[in-house]
């Protein structure tokens, strides 16, 4: 198979669309929403009612957040732009517009991405239209997934749920939580499983939000779950526990909100850069891309290179998306996309604060706050060094066990 990476002619459209509405309708609120913290943003109600009624009307195809399925197609060497493709372009777009505001979007959480990535058919049917926020991480369970605590114990035709969740986002806005638990510790990561719990399930409480650096629009959740029972069909996927397959279902949700989260990185460090070029000119900074960087001043060639940086993180976001497209295991190719964007998309606001001197630090411009909110984006998902481990393994064979 051949890769194209040039931006797919039927997503160009779709591209601009979301482009305008990150310009026109995320942009002017954007500083609003960041110092109101915790207040909801009433102004995504419609545009979530938009992207309902494009994705009714299949003219929307990938224009959200959540994960997408390896669906079923034949295998006859053809190559497919599909909606993991779509996903990525779209939410690059609507971060350039405000990473926090994305990250508030009804019905398209984290969990979303959970449910699409290992949900039957009959839960993918059950759960449409619900807006699935994702708890994974406790307190002192460092970056390793594997380590969670919070149990799921069969008692009848429900589970028990007992244990706490923190850092999940959208938890008190959204209409259910996918819960990461384990049915039997002493399996190790096999025995981990996602449950998807309703708001209002007994047992279940919202114990405080958290006040944060960045992405201050979106809220972030301690969840406790206290003998919180669940329906045993809400155990997303196959209830049996594969012991040679190992933590390979849970972790499938990473593949493919990976390169979603570094399809936000990349849209907001886009943003970075677009405003520091205008900025750049209004000072009298050319920066020339027929001219090697060493004869130009010190900001043009630091510009530069902070450019070919993103185009790194470009490039791995869209080839981890289209071998999802195309039926191929992006497990490596998604951990590098996450990498590379969340460590460059960092560097690039922060660097284009200093590019941009006593405006770039001030209110009067975005770029602080983008620098904040960026830094989220190398973090969450799994952070750098967890991704750089990962990557490790992949390329040298290894096992968890042997490169700790």
């Amino acid at each position: 198979m051949a890769i194209n990476l040039e931006d797919p002619k039927r997503f160009r459209g779709l591209r601009d669309q979301v482009h305008q509405v990150a310009m026109n309708m995320l942009r002017p609120i954007s500083r609003t929403y960041d110092k109101a913290e915790h207040a909801y943003p009433k102004e995504l109600d419609m545009l979530a009612a938009m992207a309902d009624g494009l994705a009714e009307s299949g003219a929307s195809q990938g224009a959200g957040a959540a994960g997408v399925r390896r669906e079923e197609r034949a295998d006859d060497g053809s190559v497919v732009n599909g909606s993991n493709l779509a996903s990525v372009m779209s939410v690059s777009e609507m971060c350039w517009g405000d990473v926090g505001l994305l990250l508030s979007m009804p019905r398209q959480g984290l969990g979303n991405s959970a449910i699409a990535s290992v949900a039957n058919d009959e839960q993918l049917e059950r759960f449409a239209g619900v807006w699935a926020s994702m708890a994974i991480t406790e307190p002192g369970m460092g970056s390793d997934s594997a380590n969670l605590s919070t149990t799921a114990v069969l008692d009848g035709d429900a589970y028990v749920l007992n244990g706490e969740k923190i850092f999940v986002t959208s938890g008190e806005r959204s209409d259910a939580v996918v819960v990461w638990a384990t049915l039997d510790r002493s399996l190790g990561r096999a025995a981990i499983k996602s449950f998807v719990v309703p708001k209002g399930t007994p047992g279940m409480k919202v114990e405080r939000l958290e006040h944060k650096l960045g992405i201050k629009a979106s809220d972030t959740a301690t969840i406790t779950f206290t003998d919180c029972r669940v329906p045993a069909e809400n155990l997303l996927g196959s209830p049996e526990i594969d012991v040679k397959q190992g933590f390979a279902g849970a972790m499938a949700t990473f593949d493919n909100t990976r390169p979603l989260v570094a399809a936000m990185a990349v849209g907001c460090a886009r943003a970075s850069l677009d405003h520091t070029r205008e900025l750049l000119a209004e000072a009298g900074v050319e920066v020339d891309y027929d001219r090697p960087a060493q004869l130009q001043s010190a900001a043009a060639a630091r510009f530069l290179q902070l450019e070919a940086d993103w185009e790194g993180a470009y490039l791995l976001m869209l080839q981890a998306a289209w071998m999802a497209d195309n039926r191929r295991p992006n497990s490596l190719e998604a951990s590098m996309a996450k990498a590379k964007a969340g460590r460059v998309g960092s560097d690039i606001t922060l660097s284009c604060v200093e590019l941009c001197s006593g405006v770039g630090y001030g209110e009067t411009e975005l770029l602080e706050k983008w620098a904040r909110d960026s830094k989220i984006l190398d973090i969450f998902e799994g952070t750098q060094q967890i991704q750089q481990l990962i990557v490790a393994r992949r390329l040298l064979g290894l096992s968890s066990t042997e490169l700790k």
